[in-house]
């Protein structure tokens, strides 16, 4: 399948990740991009153009404005507000104040964007949400097939088998709510033993170590974004779970996208599970509270 168009806003490290899968990628033949700066924009084209040149890929790079995203079949928001992440603990909703009103005025200009646009940046779930609701585009976040991927990495290790026969996932919030559905997670089709402590240890330690070695996590976020477009896109059909509206709410759920269109496919949880679901439900509730303000593009909190 050819022929697919995809935005790209932000030319950072997830951004230009996204950007070099995109370019090795048969069914994308144009990508277009877009930065705070017109120069990074450029300069991102120009690299890509030399890679899609030795690559022998067809796909042709340009930078462009905001507006001219309408052209794209399906848009990846990947900017970052300049900030400094101080914090030890709920480290993705540290930068809910900078990032909100970068999203919201970006969610102001696509308006009416009827494709699908994928959300990365962090807080990604009340981000989703904030974009979403501004600009009534379908949004989806990355931020729980992240998750699931390094869950089900962590317990192949544990068990110590191929992670191909590990099937399991986490769900609700991207960060320290994140929902562990140890309750239907399989190895080799069977039920197993769950290190709940030793796997939670190893969702926050990864990306603190990928960090600290190089700065900033990105191949693993653009990966996932690479897979929800695919199915989005209508290139393949499957699963994955992305943050969706779950009755006024961005969560992580599980989805199956057949022809393009996700169908919600819920998990049966525990009942500790539920409690744990709800209550990452009501710490994105209250996160967005806090800057929802920007719905009406206001600077101050009422």
């Amino acid at each position: 399948m050819t022929g697919r168009t995809v935005g790209i806003v932000g030319a950072g490290a997830v951004g230009q990740t996204v950007a070099a899968l995109l370019v090795g990628e048969p069914w994308c033949n144009r990508l277009l991009i877009t930065s705070r700066t017109h120069n990074s924009a450029a300069g991102l084209v120009t690299d890509l153009a030399d890679m899609a040149h030795v690559a022998r890929a067809g796909t042709r790079v340009q930078a462009v404005s905001v507006a001219d995203l309408d052209q794209a079949d399906a848009v990846v928001v990947c900017p970052r507000a300049t900030f400094t992440n101080t914090a030890t603990r709920n480290v993705r909703m540290a930068g809910l104040a900078a990032n909100a009103p970068l999203i919201a005025e970006l969610a102001r200009s696509l308006v009416g964007y009827g494709r699908p646009v994928v959300m990365v940046t962090n807080p990604v779930d009340v981000l989703s949400r904030l974009f979403g609701t501004i600009s009534r585009a379908p949004t989806y976040g990355i931020g729980s097939a992240t998750d699931t991927a390094r869950y089900r990495l962590a317990l192949a290790a544990h068990h110590r088998v191929p992670v191909s026969a590990v099937d399991g996932y986490v769900i609700g919030e991207h960060g320290d709510g994140a929902v562990i559905c140890a309750s239907t997670t399989t190895v080799h089709g069977a039920p197993c033993t769950v290190p709940l402590d030793l796997v939670r240890a190893e969702l926050a330690n990864r990306p603190r170590r990928i960090n600290v070695a190089i700065g900033r996590t990105r191949h693993g976020p653009a990966a996932a974004v690479l897979s929800a477009l695919r199915k989005l896109l209508d290139v393949e059909d499957g699963t994955d779970v992305l943050s969706v509206n779950r009755a006024g709410v961005w969560l992580g759920i599980r989805l199956h996208v057949r022809a393009g269109r996700p169908t919600v496919q819920p998990l049966p949880l525990a009942p500790h599970e539920t409690a744990d679901l709800l209550t990452a439900r009501t710490s994105l509730e209250a996160a967005y509270r806090t800057i929802s303000h920007h719905e009406q593009g206001a600077t101050t909190c009422p």
